[in-house]
């Protein structure tokens, strides 16, 4: 079984960390770049399905050159093993559509997976496209928001649970024939019931320590002759959405004030802690009185398994 996972880097949104210049455009080479949250969940799915029914797993992206920490750090996680980055200047500036032909045109050269697994959202765009527009280029059933899946090799189907509308009060259990295109839920949890799968994981996981040291070595590049796409309908000029511009969120001003007390101030210290005393013994009753036990007790932990 073959298996690929898209993943994507994206800005560090954390607090100071984020660059943007005077007119408030997002300055991506002063702020550092992570892996897309999102994707974790996709490189879970995609590593318990490896796990499950063996194959080889492929990690792709589109972007910059320095995605290639970004796909190094795709390895460690689902043990991949093979990495392949799209990348040229052509590529620059590309909307969800335009990312996603050029995606799609990269997974063909591969060769069809069975699978291929896309995260819910991107934390930089959060439009939630170019997972289903790149399935929408391979001509691939589509199942979104999937919670658990498992996959019948003989069959070739795989059946999957999933929020519906992303509600997660209502899921629905639903059957498509392999190949099939995944988007995994942020409600994803993995499950490795057996011995037998448990040993499974830690053997891959010693295998690709090793194998993500020299990363390198497993790692494709390919520009857009490479993989065979028109400039013209990839990048910024195939690109029919085009953002002006990226505003930063201004930080909330602060509603009260603060006192500064010297540590080495025995009357302000003793202060303070007349000041956090009875706020103190007022969470602690609070927290008495709370029922842990409350809908917890019905959960079943072994759903996500199914």
């Amino acid at each position: 079984m073959h298996t690929v996972v898209l993943t994507k880097g994206v800005p560090d949104f954390r607090e100071g960390q984020v660059s943007f210049d005077e007119n408030g455009h997002l300055e991506r080479g002063k702020t550092p770049t992570v892996m897309n949250p999102n994707d974790r969940f996709a490189l879970q799915a995609a590593l318990q399905t490896r796990v499950r029914h063996g194959g080889t797993v492929s990690l792709t992206s589109m972007g910059p050159p320095g995605y290639k920490d970004v796909l190094r750090e795709g390895m460690e996680s689902v043990y991949a093993d093979d990495l392949y980055l799209v990348s040229d200047r052509e590529m620059a500036a590309a909307d969800t559509w335009a990312t996603a032909i050029t995606l799609s045109a990269a997974i063909e050269k591969m060769g069809m997976p069975d699978l291929v697994f896309a995260g819910f959202k991107t934390a930089d765009g959060e439009t939630g496209h170019t997972g289903p527009q790149t399935c929408w280029c391979l001509d691939m059933p589509i199942v979104t928001h999937v919670v658990s899946l498992d996959v019948d090799e003989e069959a070739e189907t795989v059946r999957a649970k999933r929020l519906v509308e992303g509600d997660i009060e209502e899921m629905e259990t639903v059957e498509t024939s392999l190949p099939a295109f995944i988007v995994v839920d942020p409600e994803f949890a993995p499950s490795y019931r057996s011995a037998g799968h448990r040993l499974t994981l830690k053997d891959l996981r010693a295998e690709t320590r090793e194998r993500a040291e020299n990363f390198e070595d497993h790692l494709t590049v390919w520009d857009h002759a490479d993989i065979n796409v028109d400039p013209d309908y990839i990048g910024l000029d195939g690109s029919p959405t085009i953002v002006s511009s990226v505003d930063p969120i201004p930080k909330a001003p602060a509603e009260r004030e603060a006192t500064m007390v010297d540590p080495g101030d025995r009357e302000g210290m003793t202060e303070v802690l007349e000041t956090m005393e009875p706020l103190a013994a007022g969470a602690a009753t609070d927290g008495g009185t709370t029922d842990a036990t409350t809908d917890g007790g019905t959960t079943d932990a072994t759903e996500g398994g199914d």
